[in-house]
């Protein structure tokens, strides 16, 4: 096979990979080889064309195993984090809160119980952290910790 067919295929492989077909990254790794195999056709001359696809496939299935999953995991790894409520926000109290008291506040356009589940009074314009939400209940505690 000449070289410059290698160098075609892996660009058509890694193409398909990039903008057609999600093959979790075995394309890449496969047209790669290609290329590589390409250049490596072109660097020797006369190689014959059995040798060329040892190199190819041997170039190829050394990659996908010893590398595909690490670089696969490091690019397609995207964390985002779900938030399902208010925990973790940080208000600021309309009323003082006794330590393990409870009081009535506006949240989010609604009226939340607010419990204080920290030792310490909290005090009127306070800012407190929304540690966890117990149904209609917010439970807070200082930030100041």
């Amino acid at each position: 096979m000449p070289w410059w067919s290698w160098i075609i295929l892996g660009a058509v492989l890694l193409g398909a990979e990039l903008m057609v077909v999600d093959a979790a990254f075995y394309l890449v790794f496969v047209g790669a080889a290609a290329v590589i195999t390409g250049l490596i056709s072109l660097a020797v001359a006369d190689m014959a064309t059995w040798v060329q696809w040892l190199v190819f496939a041997t170039i190829a299935a050394v990659a996908m195993v010893f590398f595909r999953a690490q670089l696969y995991a490091k690019l397609r790894s995207v964390k985002t984090e779900f938030v399902s409520g208010p925990a973790g926000e940080r208000i600021t109290l309309d009323a003082a809160l006794p330590a393990g008291g409870m009081a009535k506040q506006q949240f989010h356009g609604s009226t939340w119980n607010i419990e204080n589940s920290s030792d310490v009074a909290l005090e009127q314009g306070s800012k407190v952290r929304i540690d966890r939400v117990d149904g209609t209940t917010l439970v807070v505690s200082s930030t100041q910790k």
